[in-house]
């Protein structure tokens, strides 16, 4: 995918078209076990060529990332970060925080966007709410109807996914960085809070600290 392959455009370009607002989202962190959960919202209301090398954050270095930073946050008529905590993931599950997180997004933009293009097989923007017993309730999902289109490696399709994935991702990097010193035996400033085995070994050797996510299935000491 380059920025200036037409096909970025496509679904941005037919929204525009009929006077949409377009708001593309993307989430960081979700299968982490360590650290929040960070989803992107970058709108569009008038056609613009994208900065050049945009990408699926993923396919791009950390370098490439932290270079598209200004020229996305140029490009974009508004963009936003949401956070869901480690904490808030392990009181209402990832479906919920991910909702929560996406509708804090939104939330903090003063366009109303009218259509989403979302990453991925699900609408984050919506859960069933099935958050265990004695948990507080979590926020309404204010644009759970917002009109969407669900994409399948859309950060790789959709131009303003893609700038979603990669702010959100330089933005939860450097938390990681951030609140790793101080609990440096897990490598957050390498691992980002994944499953990389020296992590794991970590927390087998010293158990989870208070940015794990405890309730999901973190390696067991091996003294017990």
């Amino acid at each position: 995918m380059r920025a200036d392959d037409p096909e970025l455009m496509v679904y941005e370009t037919a929204l525009l078209a009929n006077g949409e607002v377009v708001v593309g989202i993307d989430e960081v962190g979700r299968g982490a076990l360590a650290g929040p959960l960070v989803v992107g919202a970058v709108a569009l209301s008038e056609l613009r060529v994208p900065p050049g090398g945009l990408n699926d954050s993923k396919l791009l270095t950390s370098k490439q990332r932290d270079a598209l930073v200004g020229p996305l946050e140029d490009w974009a008529t508004e963009f936003a970060l949401g956070w869901a905590s480690a904490e808030e993931i392990d009181s209402w599950g990832i479906r919920v925080s991910l909702a929560v997180a996406a509708t804090r997004a939104i939330d903090q933009m003063a366009v109303r966007p009218t259509h989403a293009l979302i990453d991925g097989s699900f609408n984050l923007l919506r859960a069933p709410l099935d958050v265990p017993m004695g948990s507080a309730s979590p926020p309404p999902f204010t644009y759970a109807e917002l009109r969407s289109t669900i994409i399948v490696k859309g950060d790789q399709r959709s131009a303003t996914i893609a700038a979603a994935s990669v702010l959100a991702k330089v933005q939860r990097d450097r938390y990681m960085r951030e609140i790793a010193i101080g609990y440096e035996d897990f490598g957050w400033a390498q691992n980002k809070g994944y499953g990389a085995a020296g992590h794991m070994e970590a927390i087998r050797r010293l158990g989870p600290c208070l940015h794990h996510r405890r309730s999901w299935k973190l390696p067991v000491s091996s003294d017990i």
